[in-house]
């Protein structure tokens, strides 16, 4: 995650201990589920002490709260960086919504078990960082909702369009989309499959084309 205040070496150190933490803990949670993967798991995976995971965690669900914050903000960062970079090119709206779709892809084709996991949790009702998960999801769709207001107010889009229902659309069709590509479709190319959803875009959203 990224911090505001310029790390130490030993920050730096503890960072990266806390990434491999993360990197372990998906891979193993996505292959064997939650309640089967052990701490002891994750610490060997990790290639640390068992005591290190509990210095950087207080208990294996906070690590897994903690990686789903992770995951989340990485990907709202990066939807954010490409509707910024497409205003600073000059580009529409539209084509902001388009390239966090390609945005969002990229994320997903990089960590694929994280995506998984997180799309699983979102459906399941018992699981103490269910409240956490919610607000993280509503950052990254927020991004999208802010892009898409923009785009109404500049004339863009139909001013008839439901905002939040369309921005979780959006981000739920690329987390689908994303997914059956790489689990059923692996030979199509990246830009294969942001072609089509981006196809999608310009004719059911934008109706222009």
């Amino acid at each position: 995650m990224e911090r505001s205040s310029t790390p130490s070496g030993g920050s730096t150190r503890r960072e990266a201990t806390r990434q491999k933490l993360y990197e372990a803990a998906v891979t193993l949670i996505a292959e064997q589920g939650f309640s089967a993967t052990t701490v002891d798991e994750i610490a060997e995976r990790a290639g640390v002490a068992k005591g290190t995971v509990y210095y950087n965690f207080a208990s294996k669900s906070v690590l897994f709260e903690e990686l789903l914050r992770h995951g989340v903000e990485l990907l709202t960062a990066s939807l954010r960086e490409a509707a910024e970079r497409t205003d600073r090119e000059g580009g529409t709206k539209v084509d902001a919504l388009d390239a966090m779709i390609r945005a969002g892809l990229e994320f997903i084709s990089r960590y694929p078990a994280f995506t998984q996991l997180y799309v699983a949790e979102l459906w399941r009702t018992n699981r103490t960082w269910q409240s956490t998960l919610m607000v993280v999801r509503q950052q990254a769709v927020a991004v999208v909702e802010d892009v898409l207001r923009e785009a109404v107010a500049g004339g863009e889009l139909s001013d008839e369009i439901d905002i939040q229902l369309t921005a979780a659309a959006l981000v739920g069709m690329v987390l689908v989309a994303a997914l059956d590509w790489q689990s059923f479709q692996p030979e199509r190319s990246l830009d294969d499959v942001h072609s089509a959803l981006s196809r999608l875009l310009q004719g059911r959203v934008s109706g222009n084309r």
